[in-house]
């Protein structure tokens, strides 16, 4: 999708696409990592009548801080964490977005390991920072050394690391994240989109963050909180990195609307999150099945299962399509990422490979 010449767009972004996986009507959709359960009617119920409550204050402006979501946050993640150490935004792509904006820039530099999430170098461009991208091991996993060299080379403003990894689900050593955080001059960012799926006994960056100050975790309640309409991201770090955050945020960045609807989600967080055990075992069950069947599987402690390889993956991808069944195209050559769903979405999804497969 070519801009045309007459419109005066900025020349790097000219030949660009917009960011964004397909969206087709199929019976049974796995490829943008959604939790295929959605609220109780008792929930809907409560986060509706919390949307019309807000609804009679629209002539008004929303609380620009937040305060009360970024509470409910705060008690929601714990390890000591207060109100002023989380910041919401719309979506964790939102928070990237200030992230770069008030640690990168012009002049600035970030580095991630790829493959890795396919926006982080376009937030990169959108503020005019320098993009650097190193490369995982075989197994997907941090390289360390290779990281360490990478880190004193550069010596990056951010790194961006992810853990679980998106699109391949592998989890970040927790060694290996301190040994980066403590070899990086600026600041480091841990995306935990997916923490809560991560394996019994994988610990989560927030344990780290009372001892190392320029460590940034961010996180989302678009998957396990089914809440991925609500658009409701955010990051916890220290007080003194949440303000510079809000530096550069837009005024009323977040509406009234999504503070309600999000501050009520997370009422009903055990309601929310008790699917996530049930997703965790059909992941698991999804990986060991594809094993059988003789493909290659990483490590994954998300909620999708990446696979392969493949000589043709588009052809795969289509022919499941063909059948009613919408998995990712995305990743390393010759992969493909599969969503965890219900049961029955699941078989669907084996049937379907087989059927092209064999």
């Amino acid at each position: 999708m070519a801009v045309p010449a007459w419109v005066p767009i900025r020349d790097e972004l000219r030949d660009e696409e917009p960011y964004g996986a397909p969206q087709l009507d199929v019976p049974v959709q796995l490829n943008t990592n959604e939790n295929p359960y959605g609220p109780s009617e008792e929930t809907a119920r409560d986060i509706a009548d919390s949307v019309h409550r807000a609804a009679l204050t629209l002539n008004r402006y929303p609380d620009r801080e937040a305060t009360e979501l970024r509470t409910s946050l705060a008690r929601y993640l714990g390890h000591g964490l207060t109100t002023d150490h989380v910041w919401p935004a719309n979506g964790s792509n939102e928070i990237m977005q200030q992230i770069l904006q008030a640690f990168g820039g012009p002049g600035r530099t970030a580095v991630s390991f790829a493959p890795t999430y396919s926006m982080y170098p376009e937030y990169a461009r959108n503020t005019h920072t320098r993009w650097v991208a190193g490369r995982r091991g075989d197994d997907f996993g941090i390289d360390l050394d290779a990281a360490l060299a990478l880190v004193a080379a550069e010596r990056p403003d951010v790194v961006i690391l992810t853990s679980p990894n998106n699109p391949t689900g592998t989890a970040l050593d927790p060694a290996h994240a301190r040994a980066i955080i403590e070899a990086a001059p600026g600041v480091v960012v841990i995306d935990e989109a997916y923490a809560e799926f991560r394996r019994e006994g994988t610990p989560t960056a927030l344990e780290l963050l009372a001892e190392f100050p320029r460590l940034l975790v961010t996180r989302t309640m678009s998957k396990a909180f089914a809440l991925a309409g609500g658009r409701l991201g955010y990051v916890a770090a220290d007080t003194a990195i949440i303000d510079a955050l809000r530096i550069v945020r837009l005024p009323y960045h977040l509406s009234a609307v999504s503070q309600a609807a999000a501050t009520a989600a997370l009422r009903h967080q055990d309601e929310l999150l008790a699917q996530v055990d049930a997703l965790r075992t059909t992941r698991d069950e999804t990986a060991a099945w594809l094993r059988e069947e003789g493909f290659d599987v990483a490590e994954s402690d998300a909620n999708f299962v990446l696979f392969g390889t493949f000589d043709d993956r588009h052809a795969v991808w289509q022919g499941v399509l063909d059948r009613g069944v919408l998995i990712r195209e995305v990743g390393p050559l010759g992969w493909l990422r599969v969503s965890i769903g219900t049961p029955q979405e699941m078989q669907a999804f084996r049937d379907a490979l087989q059927e092209v497969t064999r």
